[in-house]
């Protein structure tokens, strides 16, 4: 029943946001993520708990409590945005997107060794496919939402911007074959994973279970690691950058190697957020699971 519910809902903004403009539908979102922030106490709490693991000492609870209300607004905006954009062309959508480090993208597709791009939950990451998708064949790998019908709409509007889906419970065999068909794979590693699956690195000063598979597909392959973020920028456009291609030779002990790919990149991430932390998801529970010898809050994945 719940599923039904959710879904119904979702197709009762259909119509609203075909019919009214872009920045009427942002501003939709932006009012019904900061009602959320209000009514949903327990969302609430994981932000603010997130942001003070982030930040500790460095900001009053005022500033936390802003940054927390901000994430959640920006949410709201984003996902009604997606919805808004799910109407457009694709060439239409490709207009309020500004590009910057386009060559670093070019120069990694031109080693012909496929390309691993990395980002996090930050501004609209569903952007990257229609953007990457013009020079190179586009995966993304994503967990599958737990409202089945409104994931099939969402893999439709992904698949309609550039993209196909790989989802984890499958995705080895699929990424491996995917890199040596000379295509691009996106994996956002800013998300907890369960500890018998994760590498433990430094987030934010504190040890956060991430997917190590970023690593090991790299070390296996020799894809160019190529990080991107796709954040707002004034007038309801976006800024989609590109950074310069990393690269870690396969040498030495597998599992080091990984270690160090994986702390190398979700440092990276973190600088991203510290420049606008209101831009990342911080109502998910980044630091669930926890190290041998630390108590865990449950050792789940998100």
């Amino acid at each position: 029943m719940k599923t039904w519910l959710e879904y119904l809902v979702f197709l009762a903004f259909q119509p609203v946001f075909i019919l009214l403009p872009r920045s009427f539908c942002r501003g939709i979102g932006r009012a019904l993520g900061g009602i959320v922030f209000r009514l949903d106490a327990s969302h609430r709490r994981t932000a603010l708990s997130n942001l003070g693991t982030a930040f500790g000492g460095g900001k009053t609870s005022s500033e936390l409590k802003a940054i927390a209300r901000d994430s959640f607004r920006r949410f709201g905006e984003t996902v009604a945005d997606i919805m808004k954009i799910f109407h457009y062309d694709k060439e239409a959508a490709a207009r309020l997107v500004d590009i910057e480090g386009w060559e670093n993208l070019t120069s990694a597709v031109g080693q012909g060794k496929g390309v691993l791009v990395f980002s996090a939950h930050m501004g609209n990451w569903e952007m990257g496919p229609l953007i990457i998708s013009k020079i190179i064949k586009f995966n993304v790998v994503a967990r599958r939402l737990d409202n089945r019908l409104i994931e099939k709409s969402l893999a439709r509007f992904r698949r309609e911007m550039g993209a196909e889906v790989i989802y984890k419970q499958q995705a080895a065999r699929k990424v491996l074959q995917a890199l040596r068909n000379k295509e691009a794979v996106a994996i956002l590693i800013d998300q907890n994973v369960l500890r018998s699956e994760a590498v433990f690195v430094d987030f934010f000063g504190r040890p956060a279970g991430t997917t190590p598979a970023l690593g090991a597909f790299h070390l296996r392959t020799g894809a160019p690691l190529v990080p991107s973020f796709c954040l707002p920028a004034a007038g309801g456009r976006y800024r989609m950058s590109f950074k310069p291609a990393l690269e870690f030779p396969a040498e030495g002990d597998v599992s080091a190697n990984v270690l160090k790919i994986t702390r190398t990149c979700t440092k990276m991430i973190e600088s991203e957020i510290r420049e606008d932390p209101a831009s990342w998801l911080w109502v998910h529970d980044r630091w669930r699971s926890r190290p041998k010898g630390e108590h865990d809050h449950q050792d789940e994945s998100s």
